[in-house]
């Protein structure tokens, strides 16, 4: 999401805030390709002819370019800039009226409507711990009314029986009566879509907002239709009146244009995001996070959130009493490989690092990629329970079994043995003696920076931090200097990623492994 954009504004101003003065020829140069970068990730021309003219107007004034530190400013000025494109406040779903309240999905074929119904409803009964239940209002699609059982069947939400020759309006009072009947806190309506707007479509829609009287109508856009989901979106408004946009497959856009753009010319929030395709993978979207990832500032938050929902207490705790004996086998290893593929793999976090986005590549281009981890647990897997819990009894011939068992060749195998040992050597030192040993240094450096205080000597429960806390997050980690480029994690002084001579994030255990810079074996 957002790569192309965040790699060209990431080299444009970087350049300005290389420079001890500017000039309005300086600026007026930059935002000339920041208007090409933001036309090239697919914004529509009038956000960005309105943006970069906001922009120019407070770049250009003379306490900017007289000021100490000028590229700094105007890369404030446009982080502000972009905060307001996005919609200023995040905004959630509201759920602020009588039970139950309707939600009506409007949206085209293929955008993803079903799919995120089945995510919301989950989101709902997890997060909120409301009694949801889901209506398929689409009589046209073959087995769309199946497919929306299917998934009420797997994320455990009910659905409202299918009677067959109804018609969508029918579906839809039957539905709101089921759901008074039933004790439902959340009607969600799927409705059908067609491959484009016409009227039969639009008439439709506006008879089971009649009927059903929603308090929120959510359109569903697929993100890489770029500037077609701006007029879809602005068509829709017009003739049904939406409250919000969900946009779908974002994990899969690289310039991010219709998200830019939507919000700016609707006037409209942008709720949530899908990025992925499990039930898990929905997001609430947060203009001044996403503003903080495009301009290459990290997103310690969601970070944080992420790895609360991933992380597993239990486990924790029991990785926290093992590095307290130094103690860390093989099984751990790959529950530490494991719980990164949970939280969006190497890249995932990586661009919600402050600092680390330009890091990317690199890692890439040595092979340090989300497939390696793949290929380590495979050979894990391979290995018998003896193996895994004693690497040391490993010989040529038992390599050879695994390689065969896991795909993969003795180097490979390793490989993986050394960095198993790197990481090791690190646990010992954790749990060590001294200053309250390096573990504590890291977690009180970081949580005493963040204001998560009491982190102490072991790892954190993140499921329990007060939510008043994560919306603090944010200005903490900023006034800590983790929301500026290349600001680093705090802590051990360092900046970027652990293993690289960085802190580690609180609740990642080794944080991330395999990376080079690890200490040596002696």
């Amino acid at each position: 999401m957002f790569e192309n954009l965040q790699d060209r504004l990431g080299s444009i101003l970087n350049g300005l805030t290389g420079r001890g003065a500017l000039s309005e020829s300086d600026v007026s140069a930059a935002l000339r390709e920041v208007r090409r970068a933001l036309l090239e990730a697919d914004v529509a021309l009038d956000v960005v002819r309105s943006f970069t003219d906001r922009v120019r107007e407070k770049a250009v004034g003379a306490e900017i370019l007289k000021s100490i530190k000028p590229g700094q400013m105007v890369v404030k000025i446009v982080h502000d800039e972009l905060i307001e494109m996005l919609g200023g406040e995040g905004v959630g779903v509201d759920l602020h009226a009588a039970a139950p309240v309707v939600i009506m999905m409007v949206g085209l074929q293929g955008s993803g409507k079903t799919t995120t119904t089945a995510k919301i409803a989950k989101r709902l009964t997890d997060r909120e711990k409301k009694k949801v239940l889901m209506a398929s209002l689409d009589t046209r699609r073959p087995a769309a009314q199946e497919q929306l059982r299917q998934l009420g069947v797997q994320t455990g939400v009910d659905t409202l029986p299918v009677i067959a020759g109804q018609s969508p309006t029918d579906i839809a009072a039957r539905a709101v009566q089921a759901a008074k009947l039933g004790g439902h806190d959340v009607v969600i309506l799927d409705t059908a879509g067609r491959t484009h707007i016409d009227e039969p479509l639009m008439v439709e829609m506006a008879d089971i907002k009649k009927k059903s009287n929603p308090h929120e109508i959510l359109l569903v856009a697929d993100s890489l239709t770029g500037q077609d989901a701006v007029n879809l979106a602005r068509n829709f408004d017009e003739r049904v009146g939406i409250t919000g946009l969900v946009l779908t497959r974002m994990d899969g856009d690289g310039r991010g244009g219709a998200a830019l753009s939507m919000r700016a010319v609707t006037g409209k929030p942008i709720k949530l995001i899908g990025v992925g395709e499990r039930m898990g993978e929905l997001e609430e979207f947060h203009p001044r996070r996403i503003a903080d990832r495009i301009l290459g500032m990290g997103d310690i938050v969601s970070l944080v959130e992420r790895a609360a929902e991933n992380i597993d207490a239990e486990k924790a705790a029991a990785m926290a009493a093992k590095m307290a004996k130094g103690k860390f086998d093989l099984n751990d290893l790959a529950d530490q490989l494991r719980q990164m593929q949970k939280m969006g793999g190497m890249g995932g976090i990586m661009s919600m690092m402050p600092g680390m986005a330009g890091m990317k590549d690199k890692m890439a281009s040595a092979g340090l990629n989300d497939s390696l981890f793949g290929r380590q647990l495979a050979i894990i897997g391979s290995m018998t329970k003896a193996e895994r819990a004693n690497p040391d009894i490993l010989k040529h011939s038992r390599k050879k079994r695994i390689a065969a068992g896991s795909g993969t060749d003795a180097a490979d195998i390793n490989k993986l043995l050394k960095m198993h040992r790197q990481m090791a050597d690190m646990m010992k030192m954790m749990g060590g003696k001294g200053k309250g040993g390096l573990m504590k240094q890291m977690m009180g450096g970081l949580a005493g920076k963040m204001g998560l205080g009491g982190l102490g000597g072991g790892m954190p429960d993140l499921s329990n931090i007060d939510p008043k806390q994560l919306e603090a997050l944010q200005k903490q980690a900023e006034a800590a200097g983790l929301g500026k480029p290349g600001g680093g994690l705090p802590g051990l002084g360092g900046g970027g990623l652990p293993g690289l001579g960085g802190a580690k994030l609180p609740g990642l255990g080794g944080g991330f492994p395999g990376l080079p810079g690890l200490p040596k074996k002696k």
